[in-house]
């Protein structure tokens, strides 16, 4: 039997998610505020699959149930599975982070990113699919 291949990889804006494994990292880009509104990473929603962001540069404001907190560079924070979150970059630099979640997250974001229709009632069906719930701000 052949060991998978567990090879580290320089991320750079890119994701690590061997075949199998239960656990995907990203490090990813969140671009900046242009305006007064958040410019939301993800919809409020919740999945039972925990979460969690490392701030590389610049900052990020992570809503965990109705609370906010703004991660400064070398921060990190944890979203336990089944409550509800959300994110965004306050800033008008960009933010790098990386992100830390679950095999189906993981699937549901690249699930998202592939479809067509991304109608309220489309992206509701695809959240229930995945073990997601997609909720209203």
């Amino acid at each position: 039997m052949t060991a998978p291949d567990f090879t580290a990889l320089r991320l750079a804006d890119g994701v690590l998610a061997p075949a199998d494994a239960n656990v995907v990292l990203a490090e990813w880009i969140a671009e900046g505020a242009s305006g007064e509104e958040p410019l939301y990473q993800a919809p409020l929603h919740r999945h039972e699959e925990d979460e969690a962001w490392y701030v590389l540069e610049g900052s990020l404001c992570v809503r965990i149930g109705e609370q906010v907190s703004e991660i400064s560079a070398g921060g990190a924070v944890i979203v336990p599975g089944g409550i509800a979150h959300t994110y965004w970059n306050p800033a008008p630099d960009p933010a790098r982070y990386l992100l830390v979640m679950g095999a189906r997250t993981y699937a549901l974001i690249q699930a998202i990113h592939a479809a067509e229709d991304r109608s309220p009632d489309a992206l509701r069906r695809l959240f229930r699919e995945y073990g997601a719930e997609l909720l209203d701000g």
